[in-house]
């Protein structure tokens, strides 16, 4: 359904509720970063799954067995510390008895709340946990929609490697530069990423920890003057995409290449103008991208109805979350009961398209039917580069000076 239709919808389920129509609603727990160092991303996680949930009842709620459901969300503020993400999973099982959780956002926090999940035997499906650390502890009550972090910027040093090529250069003569927040999320990607450049040749000349507030990356900026990388990666989450964006230009530091993580969700473009020309952006989802579903309809329609919903067009956290209400429906509706090792079994089998993409889990709960995409900012706008079959405009390389 599209987003059009959503009016009609939300009368229709005003109707049914008037005629107790749904004998019930289903309630997911989530710990989401309200305050502290992610809160930007934590808001983006709860809009996302909001606007799911809206949908959802909008379009006449869940249907498992024969009763009909809404669904509803029991938020707290996990304070963007794991130890209290921990603490709240645990709160929400044990005293407010839910029975289903969504995910917090960062791998650190998913780490915090997985074994709490784990040992209840509560399924949890979480979009915003991509450390590719939880998939290898047996889990079997965690899902997750989002692409796992070691490929969030393989395709920046597979980019990095067919630009040499065009020129006439062995991608072995390429210097990269990393500059990586010490968390999982980040070292995941750093792994992925000396993985990717070392099966090329190419050389790491700087393999740095960005501070731990963010605020400053100097040090690195200052190597990277010296030694003249071609690429230079950077993970930081928000705060780090818009200190590296701010610290390059003002500090004057040229790259022929920069790729980084979170640029969308940083609103580099909007905060910094043309200093974030021709910035490389790994991502999850992209609203130009084929994917549609019935509830949202297109990628496309999904960004549109967020940006009229909340006032911004969605970044793929949103867009990840909104997908994870949509596989736990989806569950609810196949497992055709409550019984928690029945929906989780459900959403073990799970094989779906989404306006976000294709969702399938591996035995891990990896999601292994969707591939990263690669932005880059061109006059203002993030346009898909790359992988190649998803592109919409061609790169610009080398970066203007």
């Amino acid at each position: 359904m599209k987003h059009s239709l959503f009016a009609g919808a939300v009368a229709l389920a005003a109707t049914a509720f008037a005629h107790g129509a749904f004998a019930d609603t289903i309630t997911l727990g989530a710990a989401v970063s309200q305050s502290g160092k992610y809160s930007t991303n934590g808001q983006h996680t709860m809009n996302g799954y909001n606007m799911a949930v809206e949908a959802i009842n909008a379009a006449g709620g869940i249907k498992v067995g024969d009763k009909t459901y809404t669904l509803a969300i029991k938020y707290y503020d996990d304070e963007s510390t794991p130890a209290r993400g921990a603490e709240l999973a645990e709160r929400l099982i044990s005293q407010d008895g839910i029975k289903f959780l969504l995910g917090p956002y960062s791998s650190g926090l998913t780490k915090a709340i997985a074994p709490v999940t784990e040992k209840h035997g509560v399924p949890m499906v979480e979009a915003n946990g991509a450390s590719r650390s939880l998939f290898t502890n047996g889990y079997k009550y965690t899902f997750a929609v989002l692409s796992t972090s070691e490929q969030y910027l393989a395709s920046a040093v597979a980019l990095a490697a067919e630009m040499a090529k065009a020129e006439g250069r062995d991608p072995s003569s390429l210097k990269v530069a990393m500059a990586m927040q010490n968390d999982p999320f980040s070292q995941d990607i750093r792994a992925g990423v000396m993985d990717d450049a070392t099966a090329l040749g190419m050389k790491i000349v700087i393999d740095d920890k960005l501070p731990k507030d963010l605020n400053d990356m100097t040090p690195t900026l200052s190597k990277v003057r010296a030694l003249k990388p071609d690429l230079l990666v950077v993970s930081g989450h928000s705060k780090g995409a818009a200190t590296a964006i701010r610290q390059l230009s003002e500090q004057n530091v040229y790259v022929p290449m920069l790729a980084m993580t979170h640029c969308d969700s940083a609103d580099i473009v909007g905060k910094f103008g043309a200093a974030a020309e021709n910035t490389l952006c790994a991502a999850q989802w992209a609203p130009t991208l084929t994917y549609r579903d019935d509830l949202f309809g297109s990628a496309a329609d999904f960004a549109k109805a967020f940006k009229e919903k909340y006032g911004y067009a969605p970044p793929y956290q949103a867009a990840e979350s909104a997908a994870a209400v949509e596989v736990f429906a989806d569950a609810f509706r196949r497992a055709g009961s409550l019984d928690q090792s029945a929906v989780r079994d459900a959403l073990a089998a799970t094989d779906m398209q989404t306006f976000y993409g294709n969702i399938k889990f591996d035995e891990t709960g990896k999601n292994t039917a969707k591939p990263m995409v690669l932005y880059q900012v061109q006059n203002g706008e993030l346009k898909v580069v790359a992988p190649t079959k998803w592109a919409e405009a061609k790169v610009i390389y080398p970066r203007p000076k």
